[in-house]
């Protein structure tokens, strides 16, 4: 399909950087409004107003597209789950689990292109894959921070997150499908980190 005069004509004006920012803020509404589903070049581009062949110019297709996404999602997962300021490093580490939790209800759309292969993506950089191991870090974090301060034990803090996410990520992915068979999901959910939390507690501060 050929650009059409207008859309030639705005490309010849807009940086290439701004065309794809364009190109990437449509993305978002489509999967937002419409699911993962609908995530198409030809809906992409009509949203951003701009000709097909510049999705494939600007990020290499549908899978740049999508892998765009999925940096973006994982770039926000990171963001909600890195450590925060609270004095109290417990309070830090299931702080974390409560962000996450609201990260995922928050973006259903984005949590499933990123853990549940939504749409397909056949082809990942190692850019993407620094932009997601970076998200399984700060929890990492979380843990060696709270470790260090002696308000858990663990032998090794990557075995540790890899056990606290497995937990929060069967419990929110429960709730995204409406499985949860309780009438405080919230509630269920904090206790639930509160008692592998606990599991994980230095002896003289279990109770």
């Amino acid at each position: 399909m050929s650009d059409s005069p207008a859309a030639r004509v705005r490309r010849s004006r807009t940086p290439s950087v701004d065309v794809r920012r364009e190109l990437l803020a449509a993305a978002e509404v489509v999967l937002v409004r419409d699911g993962p589903g609908a995530l198409t070049v030809r809906a992409v581009a009509a949203e951003a107003g701009i000709a097909p062949m510049g999705v494939y110019n600007h990020l290499g297709g549908k899978d740049g597209l999508i892998e765009a996404l999925l940096v973006k999602g994982f770039d926000r997962l990171r963001a909600a789950v890195e450590p925060g300021d609270e004095a109290d490093f417990a309070d830090r580490l299931m702080n974390a689990q409560l962000r996450y939790r609201a990260f995922a209800l928050a973006n259903p759309h984005f949590y499933a292109i990123m853990f549940e292969n939504a749409v397909v993506h056949e082809h990942s950089s190692p850019a993407f894959a620094q932009h997601a191991v970076a998200a399984f870090a700060a929890l990492v974090r979380n843990v060696e921070l709270a470790a260090a301060a002696g308000v858990i034990v663990v032998h090794d803090p990557r075995v540790a997150a890899q056990q606290i996410w497995s937990a929060v990520h069967g419990a929110v992915t429960l709730e995204l499908k409406g499985l949860v068979q309780v009438r405080d999901p919230a509630a269920v959910f904090q206790a639930m980190v509160s008692t592998m939390l606990r599991g994980l507690a230095a002896p003289d501060a279990r109770r």
